[in-house]
């Protein structure tokens, strides 16, 4: 749940880093503030897209911003953050597809959901989270049937997929449920005119997110014989990268005809760094900079842990138990401390970095590589990006 788009700080430059952070700080004081503590960790990167596209389509005033308490995400500290409509849609489109994932690997008896209690147990909170996201929607004029409808009809989809079965079928629920979601931020910001340009950028940012979700998972779901979407059809990885750089393509023109206030931060998450993640889902990028690891590592450097040429890492400790992990797990959810800053990981107790400290960066060098704009100006590395 964590997102493909996973901007670099030091590409992001400190005025667009701080409004990145407010978005998604905004995000999770949204959840929180409709939803209780555990609602938080739904909070994702993408997610805050909605919030980002927003508050870039309307009017300048006040309100978009607030001062949030201390908090330990931020080291105690005070921060502006965005609030508003745009957060709360954020937070109910979050919501619900948080709740379809966790439905979908209860589906799939993926690790422990295999086991009958846990399954129950998450059946549970996947139900809630939908609730709660559909109510939120309503709130701010948004029907979440559409994604709803979605997700049961990639259920579908999925089962009757074979060898032979285009690609795009298994995508088309996901391009749905985005598509739909970036409209309505036109919808909330006054711009009628919007909702066509965004429909399509949201159609190819949903056809990127299931692409990419599959080609990081392929090989961990070959090993465990989970559902793939590129396995099951037989699309090749070469295809993959294809539709993957005609999406790009599209988002990039769609964007073009959006009128925006304010759009730097929106060009740069979904042109610049969206170009990122797909490098970096396809192994055609690399990082100068410290990457903040995943939950399961998956962006580790090579050579072990102290990275090649590196002395190894410290010895790991001793693992908490599940029970005992799980009860950690939550303690540090509720209180952010997996956001940014350092934790001890609640099995292994390894001292890791926040989700959000230094996200991965793709090619930290590459800032003005700007073959995929038009003289933009989102760079702030002090670099002529007139192409």
């Amino acid at each position: 749940m964590f997102g493909i788009v996973r901007p670099c700080r030091h590409r992001l430059g400190e005025s667009l880093k701080s409004q990145w952070m407010a978005h998604l700080c905004g995000l999770c004081l949204a959840l929180r503030k409709d939803h209780g503590q555990f609602a938080r960790v739904v909070t994702n990167y993408d997610g805050l897209l909605i919030s980002v596209l927003t508050e870039a389509q309307a009017e300048r005033a006040d309100g978009w911003r607030r001062t949030a308490g201390p908090c330990p995400l931020r080291g105690m500290r005070t921060a502006s953050v965005a609030q508003g409509e745009g957060a709360r849609l954020a937070a109910a489109v979050s919501l619900v597809l948080a709740s379809a994932k966790v439905r979908d690997h209860v589906a799939d008896g993926d690790g422990l959901l295999a086991r009958r209690p846990v399954a129950l147990a998450a059946r549970r909170v996947a139900s809630s989270w939908g609730a709660a996201g559909a109510r939120t929607g309503s709130d701010v004029g948004f029907d979440t049937a559409v994604l709803v409808d979605a997700v049961d009809r990639q259920i579908g989809i999925e089962a009757l997929a074979g060898p032979g079965t285009p690609i795009l079928t298994v995508t088309e629920p996901t391009e749905t449920a985005t598509g739909a979601a970036f409209v309505h931020t036109a919808v909330l910001a006054g711009r009628p005119g919007n909702a066509e340009p965004l429909a399509e950028a949201g159609r190819l940012f949903g056809r990127l997110a299931h692409l990419l979700d599959a080609v990081e998972d392929r090989e961990a779901d070959a090993a465990s014989g989970a559902w793939n979407p590129l396995a099951a059809t037989g699309t090749s990885l070469e295809e993959a990268r294809r539709l993957a750089g005609d999406a790009l393509h599209g988002i990039r023109l769609a964007l073009r005809e959006v009128e925006f206030t304010e759009g730097k931060l929106a060009h740069r998450l979904l042109v610049h760094e969206l170009r990122s993640s797909v490098d970096r889902a396809f192994g055609t990028a690399s990082c100068g900079h410290g990457s903040a690891q995943s939950p399961a590592g998956a962006y580790a450097p090579p050579g072990g842990p102290g990275g090649p040429g590196l002395p190894p890492g410290p010895p790991r400790r001793d693992r908490r138990g599940l029970l005992a992990g799980c009860a950690v797990w939550a303690g540090l959810a509720c209180t952010c401390q997996m956001c940014c800053g350092e934790y001890d990981d609640p099995w292994s107790r390894e001292r890791k970095d926040g989700l959000c400290k230094d996200a991965d960066c793709g090619d930290c060098c590459d800032c003005c590589n700007c073959d995929c704009c038009d003289g933009c100006d989102c760079c702030d590395c002090g670099c002529d990006c007139s192409c």
